[in-house]
């Protein structure tokens, strides 16, 4: 498979009142820009009844596939998906594509997308039409 150097990471379920991981205090230091212990990782976990899906890395049409399958499962299980996009460095029409394919079931919302996931979906007009939010508390809030 052309994605066999992708990871897909399940990661244990979180309780009502403890905070995803992805999520840091006010004036925490940024992440890294990448961690090349992960590259094009896909971390999954439960937060608040949704299933967050963490992208890091490049998507395009050779890598979007471990992407893809996280999200799908999620969709199949749980009734609210949120896609992490914010260590997501580079994204095509392959991923763009999954995203909208993956929002016409109702369940995704976007979360934090990178400067250049935020270009491709104004460039697109997919801004308009995903849910995108400024963090995962607020993408399970509504």
């Amino acid at each position: 498979m052309p994605w066999d150097d992708a990871a897909i990471i399940d990661l244990p379920s979180r309780s009502e009142g403890e905070p995803p991981a992805v999520e840091r205090a006010e004036g925490a230091a940024p992440r890294p820009a990448q961690d090349t212990t992960l590259q094009n990782a896909v971390l999954r976990y439960e937060y608040r009844g949704a299933q967050v899906v963490e992208a890091q890395g490049e998507y395009d049409l050779h890598s979007v596939g471990p992407l893809a399958d996280a999200l799908w499962r999620a969709v199949e299980t749980h009734p609210m998906v949120i896609l992490d996009a914010s260590r997501i460095t580079f994204a095509d029409s392959s991923a763009l594509n999954l995203m909208l394919l993956v929002h016409r079931t109702g369940k995704l919302r976007v979360t934090a997308p990178s400067a250049q996931v935020q270009r491709l979906c104004a460039i697109t007009g997919a801004d308009g039409v995903l849910q995108i939010r400024d963090t995962i508390a607020d993408a399970v809030a509504g």
